[in-house]
C-alpha cells in the first residue's frame, strides 16, 4: 500500500508529513529532513521537499514504508534551522502523539544547511533524537552533540573530513557493518551526495537499528 503524503499548515512551521500504510507492527519510528538553502520559502513546499532528502522520488522504499517523515520548511533561506529548533520540537511532538510514534525512535536528518541543523538542533534538543544523520553539511559543529551519528560527506563538507571525523570521532563503515559513528564519502559533488545517500538502504536500516549498527536490546 502507498504511504499517505500531506501538507500540515496548523503547526509553527508548514511541513508534510509521509505515514506508512498501518500494519500490525506496533509504533512506529520517526524521521524528520531539514531541507537545504534553496528549499526554503518562497519555494512551494511540496516541490522544495521532494528535491533531496527521504521524500524524494526514487529513494530507498525504506524511507517511507518503515518511517514516518516529517520534513518542515523554513519561511525564509538560510542557515538559520537552529533559530526554529523550538518549532521543530513543537512538529515531532505533535505528530508522535498524532501518530502513535515511539518516543525513542525520533531520528534527525538534513542536507547542507539542514546537515548543519541536525547538528545544531541535536545541541539544542538532546531530549528528543536518539541518533543523527548528516548530508553533507557546510560546517563541523561545536561540539559533539553525544548521539549516535552518519556523515554522509561529499563535495563541501570533504575538505573539512579531519575535523568532522575528529569532533564527532568517526570511522569509516567498514566490512564488519557500520558502528555508532560513521563516516562515508563516495567522491560525489554536493547534490550527488544526496541523491546517493538518500537512495541507500543500508542508512536507513542503521536508523532502524537505533543508529546502533546491531538490533535494538542487543
Amino acid at each position: 500500500m502507498t504511504p499517505s503524503l500531506s501538507l500540515v499548515e496548523s503547526g509553527p512551521l508548514p511541513y508534510l508529513l509521509s505515514v506508512p500504510a498501518p500494519v500490525a507492527a506496533g509504533p512506529r519510528p520517526l524521521l524528520c529532513f531539514l531541507h537545504g538553502y534553496d528549499e526554503g520559502a518562497p519555494m512551494p513546499i511540496r516541490q522544495a521537499l521532494s528535491r533531496h532528502g527521504p521524500l524524494a522520488p526514487g529513494n530507498s522504499p525504506l524511507a517511507t514504508s518503515e518511517f514516518v517523515v516529517v520534513a518542515p520548511q523554513l519561511p525564509i533561506r538560510g542557515d538559520l534551522w537552529h533559530r526554529f529548533a523550538e518549532a521543530v520540537g513543537q512538529i515531532v511532538a505533535q505528530v508522535q502523539e498524532s501518530q502513535g510514534i515511539d518516543p525513542g525512535r525520533a531520528y534527525l536528518t538534513g542536507f547542507s544547511f539542514g546537515g548543519n541543523g541536525v547538528f545544531d538542533l541535536a545541541l539544542a534538543q538532546p531530549e528528543i533524537w536518539a541518533a543523527l544523520w548528516a548530508v553533507d553539511p557546510t560546517r563541523v559543529p561545536p561540539e559533539d552533540p553525544g548521539r549516535p551519528a552518519w556523515l554522509s560527506s561529499g563535495e563541501v563538507s570533504r575538505g573539512r573530513a579531519a575535523a568532522f571525523i575528529g569532533r564527532l570521532s568517526l570511522e569509516p563503515a567498514g566490512d564488519e557493518g557500520p558502528g555508532d559513528r560513521v563516516y562515508e564519502d563516495r567522491g560525489l559533488d554536493h547534490v550527488g551526495t544526496a541523491s546517493g545517500a538518500y537512495r541507500d538502504e543500508a542508512i536507513y536500516r542503521w536508523l532502524l537499528l537505533g543508529g546502533t549498527g546491531s538490533p535494538r536490546g542487543s
